[in-house]
């Protein structure tokens, strides 16, 4: 139908507009009976106080959470057709200006304001909301749930969910008493890429809370979603939730969101990792990509090659298997993977102290000795006690790091070493073989070793550049180059993870002058086709570790790796920076409240301290951000 200002709003648009507002979550009741036609004069339209015209979806967002906002207003990204504008209760009229300039409109008749939605980071795909806002009672089976959801996960959502002991509610009305959650598939185990991590979830006028998700893994989602939805109100000392009646549609963009963490270059302690992990489930984040070996260090335990870690810094900078085990376990009861990494045969300098045999030489140690079987042996064994010589089934998880993928790195590999070895040069001669031809050797032969071993290799895109089509297809391609290189890794159909390092938004943590707000608008397929987006996996934040220890890792880590986080969770179209830094610095907020020592947002560079005293919403002059 078209704007009248007798006949009810219903959205009207070009056929793609629907599903444009489903993608970008952006939310108001549409019409069951509502028409769409191709017509110039089709719009899709909201309510609000003060009705104007927006030449942005950004400035009709602001104006509409600064004025009391109808409620059900309803967003679109299209312009109207040159020569119109919407006005205040009229149907489109012509306009005196060529702009293409509108956003939102009403009708004269308004609901009362909507409720105040907390912000939740990242962005759900969809959510509608209502006007009121009701108390929720704490108790010991808020969450209780026969799904099959490890127990000390759902303590932990109740912490954060209910971090001060007060707040039982009325029991009375319409209080929210608990969430009700279904979970469709009871198989557990070892999460791997690409389950499902899709929930809905609902809260009724009437305090009914439903979570439903078609796996435990969406489950946890859901359940992180609803604690950052739960706000402790100090003055009526009661725990609340406002929008209902609230719905939330959700699921990732992308299947892979990580953060790489570097113990070689300075050791993290057990407890570390797990507080990092901890804080990884917050942004909805399920890699950590383990980079546990490289020049400086080789810290962890091997049986089949227990002189390894005489690579380690000293006796109490390494890590037994058992830890190993359990943090993979931790891990996995918070919907995280764990995907170990050996960069070889670059960067492998420190396995010389165990054995010198497997180095070109004492003096000169990296590359590894491509020469000799025993290098190769070595890393067949070391590699089978991660895997366990074959992948991992539902029920029976495989290895040490029961993951479907093994990193074996293959980065900025030198072989200068191999030239000064006479026994290495003789070896390649002999082979017809140049330095490099040795290199791209090196890596096949790893990558086939993790392949009979059941599982993917990860390696670095430097073996791409060598080796191009000739790779295995199972072989995931890590581009940390310029976007160049991922348009070619995906042109000839490989999977790739992306963290690109070079320009002012990369996606390595340690660059500390690269802003947030950068790093939210590195969009991942901006130099692909939506076809060939496809084969992006997803991406990582990467923690290297030359600066970097427990002394500083958390806020060096966070708040820039929440925007990485929204970019791969939340649909394409949310990447407003001016829409998500309010978003932000309230996530920032609720990290530190949550004992995560996440830096401010914009103070100079990443980590820095607070400039002086005040609170944590007014660092760098943030304000209370809501969601709309």
């Amino acid at each position: 139908k078209h704007l009248n200002p007798d006949e009810p709003i219903c959205p009207s648009s070009l056929g793609s507009l629907v599903m444009r507002l489903t993608v970008l979550g952006l939310f108001g009741a549409l019409g069951e009976d509502c028409q769409f036609e191709d017509h110039p004069k089709s719009f899709l339209a909201g309510c609000s106080v003060n009705c104007e015209a927006f030449a942005t979806l950004a400035e009709a967002q602001v104006a509409c959470a600064a004025e009391a906002t109808c409620a059900g207003v309803t967003f679109s990204t299209n312009p109207a057709p040159k020569g119109y504008q919407l006005r205040a209760g009229k149907a489109p009229q012509p306009s005196t200006t060529s702009e293409e300039s509108w956003l939102i409109t009403n009708r004269g008749t308004c609901s009362p304001p909507a409720a105040t939605v907390p912000p939740v980071w990242p962005a759900p795909r969809a959510i509608t909301a209502g006007n009121t806002t009701l108390t929720v009672h704490r108790s010991a089976g808020f969450f209780a749930t026969t799904a099959p959801i490890p127990a000390d996960a759902l303590a932990r959502i109740a912490r954060n969910t209910f971090p001060h002991n007060e707040g039982v509610g009325s029991q009375n009305g319409a209080d929210v008493k608990g969430l009700q959650i279904s979970v469709e598939s009871e198989v557990v185990g070892f999460p791997q890429m690409g389950v499902d991590e899709s929930y809905n979830l609902t809260v009724g006028v009437d305090g009914s809370a439903k979570l439903e998700a078609k796996t435990v893994w969406g489950a946890l989602h859901g359940l992180e979603t609803f604690s950052q939805l739960v706000v402790f109100d100090f003055d009526t000392q009661a725990y609340t939730i406002a929008g209902a009646p609230l719905s939330i549609q959700d699921s990732p963009r992308f299947p892979w969101r990580g953060l790489m963490l570097d113990t070689s270059r300075h050791f993290q302690p057990l407890e570390s990792i797990r507080a990092i992990i901890d804080s990884l489930t917050y942004a909805k984040l399920n890699v950590l990509h383990w980079h546990m070996s490289d020049s400086q260090s080789f810290p962890m335990e091997s049986k089949s090659s227990p002189k390894l870690w005489e690579g380690s810094f000293s006796n109490e900078e390494r890590y037994l298997q058992a830890d190993i085990t359990d943090m993979v376990e931790y891990a996995r009861q918070r919907g995280v993977r764990v995907m170990v990494e050996f960069d070889m045969p670059g960067h492998a300098g420190s396995w010389c102290a165990g054995y010198p045999e497997v180095c070109p030489s004492t003096s000169c140690t990296q590359p590894l000795n491509v020469a000799t079987n025993t290098t190769f042996d070595l890393i067949t064994a070391l590699l089978d006690e991660m895997t366990g010589g074959e992948q991992s089934q539902p029920g029976k998880p495989s290895g040490l790091f029961p993951d479907d993928f093994i990193h074996l790195g293959g980065d900025e590999v030198d072989t200068t070493c191999w030239s000064k070895s006479e026994e290495i040069s003789a070896w390649l001669k002999a082979r017809n073989m140049t330095p490099d031809d040795g290199y791209a050797y090196f890596v096949k032969r790893a990558a086939d070793i993790a392949l009979s071993q059941g599982r993917r290799p990860v390696q670095w895109v430097e073996v791409f550049d060598h080796f191009g089509s000739k790779l295995d297809k199972k072989t995931v391609i890590h581009v940390w180059k310029d976007k160049s290189t991922l348009q070619k890794v995906v042109a000839e159909g490989y999977e790739a993870i992306l963290n690109n390092s070079p320009g002012s938004n990369s996606w390595y943590l340690d660059h500390l002058d690269v802003s947030w707000d950068a790093v939210y608008s590195n969009e991942p397929c901006s130099e692909v086709t939506d076809d060939q987006c496809k084969l992006v996996l997803g991406g990582q934040g990467e923690m290297w570790g030359e600066t970097v220890d427990t002394s500083d890792a958390e806020q060096t880590i966070w708040p820039k790796l929440a925007a990485i986080g929204e970019r791969l969770w939340s649909p394409r179209a949310v990447n407003s920076t001016a829409l998500a830094q309010g978003r932000l610095e309230n996530f920032r907020c609720l990290l530190n409240r949550r004992g995560v020592r996440s830096a401010p947002l914009t103070e100079g560079n990443a980590r820095s301290a607070p400039p002086g005293p005040g609170g944590c919403h007014q660092i760098g002059g943030g304000t209370e951000a809501v969601l709309v």
